[in-house]
This record gives structure tokens, sequence and C-alpha cells, in this order.
């Protein structure tokens, strides 16, 4: 059980963060991950706007949100 996490998440070679959630493969970003990821953290991925949240030791999926570019330039 990586981090105290009910939900089986790793990490590949190019950093990404990836978990299974309801028997998919779902990408849950990389740099957005919280480490260490802990009870309430809520993110979003910004190449596909979709959002997450740690509720009771499990990743959930809160879903697609349209993602701001936070960076103009």
């Amino acid at each position: 059980m990586a981090f105290h996490l009910k939900t089986r998440i790793w990490q590949t070679g190019a950093l990404d963060w990836w978990a299974m959630l309801n028997n998919e493969d779902v990408y849950l970003g990389s740099r957005e991950f919280p480490l260490p990821p802990e009870e309430g953290d809520e993110w979003t991925v910004r190449s596909t706007g979709d959002r997450f949240k740690i509720r009771d030791g499990e990743i959930v999926h809160l879903g697609n949100f349209p993602v701001e570019d936070a960076f103009p330039w």
C-alpha cells in the first residue's frame, strides 16, 4: 500500500502518475500529483482537465473541468 492509499498507483519512467480506478488505467498527472499524497488533497491534471481528490484513503475522480492556462506566455 503505497503512501497509505487504498488506490493502486504507480509512476512511469517518464515520471507520470497513474492509478487503477474502476478497473481502468487513469492518468493522474505528473507535476500536479501531490507528493506525498494526503487525505483531502485535490488537484487538476493540466493536460486533460480531470480533477481528483483523496477521500477516505482512496483517489476519487471528481469530473472533467475546463483548464485555465496558468502560464499565458
